[in-house]
C-alpha cells in the first residue's frame, strides 16, 4: 500500500475510536466484564476470550500486548498500518460518532453491588454436589463464608472475591439450570483484582481458572485443606494473583492447576513467567488427568469425563526443531545460503543455515555439540503464549531479522564479544523462521497430532559462558 500522509488529527481520532461500538458493527461477539468488554472469537485454534477492551484501549492477557485502535486493527485483523488507519476512518466507520476515550470511561463507570441472595440454596447446593461431585462439605464452607451463595432472581450460583478487609469487591455467577446453555458472568463494577479464594496459615498457594475447579480439586485432596491457600483466578489473568500475593506475602509457594488444555497449558507457562518476574522462584505446574479437575472429579465418580488436550503449536514447533539438520557452516558462502533459503521461502534450510552460523560464531570447538545444544535452547526458550500473531505480522519480523543478520554476517572483522552477537542474531533468524514455519503448517487441515515434549540430549552448558545464553 502506498504512503498516505495522514494529518495528526486523523491519527488521534482513528486511534481513540469506540473499540466496543466498532466491533459490534462488524459482528464480533463481545461480553460485558465489569466496567470492560471481553471480546469472545474462535479460529483454527479453538475459542479465545483473553483480550478485554475498554473504550478504545485494549489488552490482550495471554499474548500481553494492547494498546489504542490503530494497533488492534493491525494485531487483530493484521492489517498494514495505513489500511487501519483508514479502516478506522473510512466507510467502516460512517456510523460511528467520534467520543474520546475519557467520556466513555464516564459513562461505564457502574458501582458494584451484590445479586440479592435467596433465602435458601437448595439449587446450587444440589447442582455442585449432585451434577458437579463436589463434597457438601466443601459447599457448606464456602456458603459459610458468605463467599457463596444463590441469587434469588435466576438461582445462579455466585462465587465472591473480598478484599483485605472481607469486603465483598467481585462476584462472579454460574447458571445451575440443566436444560438451557450453560451461562456464566463477572458482576457490573467487580474489581476484578479480587475473586473467589480461600486463604489458610501455610506458604502453598494453588491457583484454578474457576471456582468449580478449585472446589473439585479440594474435593479430591481434601487432607487438611484449610490450612493452605486457594484461589480461581477466572481464566488464566494474572490480576488476582498478583493482587493475592501482595496481599499474603508469606504466601511464596504457587502451584499452577490450569486446564489441560492448550488455553490451559499456555496461561500456566505465561502465569510461571510473570511470576519468577517478581521474584517468586518456588512455582510448579500440576495438570488434571482429563480436561479439568472437574472432569477428574466426574471420572473419580464413574461418570464419563472429557479428555485434555495437547498444544498443538508447541508440539509443531518442537517437531520441526528437532527435524534440523546440523550443516556444516562454511563463512564464505553462508550469506548466499542464507539470501537463498530466505528468497524461495524455504524456512527450513534457512533455520538450518542460520543456526549451523551460529554456532559457529559461538566459536566452540566441536560445532556438532554447539548446534545441538542450540537446539535445546530454542525449545526450553520457546513460549506458545507469546507465538500467537498474524502470519503476516511474523513475516515482517522475520524480514527484520534477515537483515539485521545478513549485515552482522558481512561485517569485516569481529572481536569474541561481536562474534556472540552474531550468533544471538542468526539465532534469532532461525527462530523466527521455525516460527513462521509453524504457522504456515498450523493454517493447514492436520491429522489428530500428539504433544511430545521430550528434549533432546542436552548440553544446555555449552558454551555458554560466552555469555550467549
Amino acid at each position: 500500500m502506498a504512503y498516505i500522509p495522514f494529518t495528526n488529527e486523523q491519527l488521534i481520532r482513528a486511534n481513540t475510536v469506540d473499540l466496543v461500538e466498532f466491533l459490534r458493527l462488524k459482528g464480533e461477539k463481545l461480553e460485558r466484564c465489569g466496567k470492560e468488554h471481553k471480546l469472545v472469537y474462535t479460529d483454527s485454534y479453538g475459542k479465545h476470550d483473553s483480550i478485554m477492551i475498554h473504550g478504545s484501549n485494549w489488552f490482550d492477557h495471554k499474548n500481553q500486548i494492547g494498546g489504542g485502535a490503530i494497533k488492534f486493527m493491525q494485531q487483530f485483523y493484521g492489517l498494514p498500518f495505513p489500511q487501519a488507519v483508514q479502516t478506522l476512518l473510512g466507510k467502516d466507520c460512517e456510523q460511528l460518532a467520534y467520543r474520546p476515550a475519557e467520556s466513555i470511561a464516564e459513562k461505564e463507570k457502574a458501582e458494584f453491588r451484590l445479586p440479592p441472595e435467596n433465602k435458601t440454596m437448595y439449587r446450587v447446593f444440589a447442582y455442585l454436589t449432585k451434577q458437579r461431585f463436589i463434597a457438601g462439605a466443601v459447599v457448606s464452607h464456602f456458603a459459610h463464608a458468605h463467599t457463596l451463595f444463590e441469587d434469588a432472581e435466576h438461582h445462579n450460583a455466585v462465587f465472591v472475591g473480598v478484599d483485605e478487609s472481607g469486603k465483598p469487591r467481585q462476584a462472579s455467577r454460574r447458571s445451575t439450570s440443566t436444560y438451557t446453555k450453560a451461562f456464566k458472568n463477572t458482576v457490573e463494577g467487580s474489581d476484578t483484582r479480587y475473586s473467589f479464594a480461600h486463604f489458610g496459615e501455610s506458604d502453598k498457594l494453588f491457583v484454578f481458572e474457576s471456582p468449580i475447579d478449585m472446589m473439585s480439586f479440594i474435593t479430591i485432596y481434601p487432607h487438611e485443606w484449610q490450612k493452605n491457600s486457594y484461589i480461581a483466578i477466572n481464566g488464566v489473568y494474572e490480576h488476582p494473583l498478583m493482587q493475592a500475593l501482595k496481599s499474603h506475602e508469606s504466601l511464596r509457594q504457587i502451584v499452577l492447576c490450569t486446564d489441560n488444555d492448550e488455553g490451559g497449558r499456555d496461561g500456566a507457562e505465561r502465569l510461571r513467567d510473570i511470576l519468577h518476574d517478581a521474584g517468586y522462584d518456588r512455582v510448579s505446574v500440576l495438570s488434571p488427568c482429563h480436561k479439568d479437575w472437574n472432569e477428574d472429579l466426574k471420572a473419580l465418580n464413574g461418570q464419563p469425563a472429557l479428555p485434555g488436550t495437547p498444544s498443538r503449536r508447541k508440539q509443531v514447533y518442537f517437531d520441526k526443531v528437532r527435524q534440523l539438520s546440523n550443516l556444516y557452516c562454511r563463512t564464505d558462502k553462508l550469506t548466499s545460503q542464507l539470501r537463498y533459503a530466505y528468497k524461495n521461502a524455504q524456512y527450513r534450510y534457512l533455520a538450518e543455515y542460520a543456526l549451523a552460523g551460529s554456532a559457529y560464531f559461538m566459536r566452540i570447538k566441536d560445532e556438532k555439540s554447539g548446534f545441538v545444544a542450540l537446539q535445546n535452547k530454542l525449545i526450553r526458550s520457546y513460549r506458545g503464549y507469546s507465538d500467537k500473531g498474524k502470519l503476516a505480522t511474523k513475516l515482517h519480523e522475520l524480514s527484520q531479522r534477515f537483515r539485521a543478520a545478513i549485515a552482522d554476517v558481512q561485517r569485516p572483522g569481529r572481536t569474541d564479544e561481536q562474534s556472540i552477537e552474531t550468533a544471538k542474531k542468526l539465532y534469532d533468524l532461525a527462530d523466527q523462521a521455525l516460527r513462521v514455519s509453524t504457522e504456515m503448517e498450523l493454517m493447514q487441515p492436520v491429522q489428530e497430532q500428539k504433544e511430545t515434549e521430550e528434549e533432546l540430549d542436552e548440553d544446555e552448558d555449552l558454551g555458554m559462558s560466552m555469555g550467549y545464553g
